[in-house]
């Protein structure tokens, strides 16, 4: 298990956006971390109240939202849109093409969110939008998978070989994850703290797990977790 330590990630401030990257990404170049496996991107972005992302375009991606506090409204060029907030999670299969913006939901609070990037398996595909929302007891004390390649479970599906789960944990609340042989996984801890195969990470952290069969994830506080299950 290799950690990567919140404060390493790449950083940038723009008044109305904070946004720290756990790889590789605009200007922040890091060749030693360009991604891994299939997941290419971990943004974690606040936006003050009234701003966002104008229009701009995305090819060949799949791109997941997961909001951890406020509201992010998206709009795209398909046609398709909404407002999401804390526990649900958006998927938007770039494709072939697509414009898109992405701005705060609300004109007072400012919205904390996950905007991640994984590689497809197939490029030029008809570029489309979806859009679940879980519960808090969906998450609470489980595994709960929300992206996947079949959609199994009610998850968004992807196309890729990667599945997406996240947790919310309590103080000694205990998950266990098996990986299939070869897979490798990554974890994100969105908030709190948890000891990961017994090494603490706190919000910020990630850890790269290859060459493991199972993952253990204990709650040493209120957390929030994000699993990655990827392709060897």
């Amino acid at each position: 298990m290799t950690i990567r330590k919140a404060g390493d990630r790449g950083q940038a401030s723009f008044g109305w956006l904070e946004s720290k990257h756990t790889f590789s990404f605009g200007h922040y170049v890091d060749e030693k971390h360009m991604g891994f496996s299939d997941l290419r991107v971990i943004n974690d972005d606040t936006v003050q109240a009234g701003e966002g992302f104008p229009s701009h375009s995305h090819r060949d991606m799949e791109i997941i939202s997961y909001v951890l506090d406020g509201a992010l409204e998206h709009k795209d060029s398909t046609g398709s849109g909404g407002v999401i907030r804390h526990g649900d999670v958006q998927r938007m299969s770039a494709g072939s093409g697509v414009t898109h913006s992405e701005f705060n939901g609300s004109r007072t609070e400012p919205v904390h969110f996950l905007q991640i990037w994984i590689q497809p398996a197939k490029k030029g595909i008809p570029a489309s939008y979806e859009e679940k929302r879980f519960g808090i007891q969906d998450l609470s004390g489980k595994l709960r998978l929300i992206a996947s390649p079949d959609g199994r479970d009610g998850s968004v599906t992807i196309n890729q070989d990667a599945r997406v789960y996240v947790a919310l944990l309590g103080q000694g609340q205990e998950l266990k994850h098996e990986f299939a042989a070869k897979r490798k996984g990554w974890v994100h801890v969105a908030r709190g703290r948890v000891l990961v195969n017994g090494q603490e990470l706190t919000t910020g952290d990630g850890a790269a797990l290859a060459d493991e069969t199972s993952v253990s994830l204990a709650g040493g506080a209120a957390s929030e977790v994000l699993l990655f299950d990827l392709r060897p």
